[in-house]
Parts: structure tokens; C-alpha cells; sequence
């Protein structure tokens, strides 16, 4: 069975152009904060003008804890690639990878999780 990891990349916007700055508040309804999910294809969220800063959200499916690093770099990548690619100049990136097999299940998710046993 796969491990699912959920990678958060995390920067800043640098010296977007007005039209750049434009064309992102016009689609900022698509990238709400509030609204934030994983995807496997990443889900990017920011609050301009008022922030510069950005969050690429990422779901990625690894066979085994060993891979879990190496989703990150990947996640990392594919953030950077898609602002490269609108042109949007980035700085600061960090990326956080979680195993969500690692993460402590609360109460209610034990309780799932005993009546699948």
C-alpha cells in the first residue's frame, strides 16, 4: 500500500509587473486562501495586492517512506515550473512535505479506523 504525502510550497511574488499584478487579482477568486485543497496537480493560493506571498498545495502517492523527500523536490519543481512558465518572477521558496502516515490519527479517526479492522 502507498503512503500519501502532502507537500505545501511556500513564497513570495517578486516585482510582478502591473499587468502580471493585474491578471493575478483578476483570478485571485480561483486562488482564495479559504478554499485550499491538495491535488496532485497543486492547488495555488494568494491574497494579492494586499500579500506577495503564495502557497502551492500538493498530493503525491509514494510506495515507501524513502520517497517522501524526493515528492517535495518534485512538488518544489513543479511550482517553479508553472510561475516560470506565466512568467511571474518567485523568491523564498521553502517546501514541507507531511507522510500522512506519520500524522496521529484524532479521536474520530480511530474509531474509523477500528471499525474497518
Amino acid at each position: 500500500m502507498g503512503r500519501t504525502v502532502r507537500v505545501t510550497v511556500r513564497g513570495s511574488f517578486d516585482n510582478l509587473s502591473a499587468e502580471q499584478l493585474a491578471a493575478l487579482v483578476a483570478d485571485g477568486a480561483g486562488h482564495d486562501f479559504l478554499n485550499t485543497q491538495y491535488t496532485p496537480e497543486g492547488y495555488l493560493a494568494y491574497d494579492l495586492p494586499g500579500r506577495p506571498f503564495f502557497t502551492f498545495r500538493f498530493v503525491e502517492e509514494v510506495a515507501d517512506a524513502d520517497e517522501v523527500p524526493q515528492a517535495g523536490v518534485r512538488a518544489q519543481a513543479k511550482a517553479e515550473a508553472w510561475m516560470a512558465a506565466r512568467g511571474y518572477p518567485v523568491k523564498n521558496l521553502t517546501t514541507q512535505t507531511v507522510d500522512m502516515a506519520e500524522v496521529p490519527l484524532g479521536k474520530r479517526g480511530r474509531r474509523e479506523a477500528e471499525r474497518k479492522s
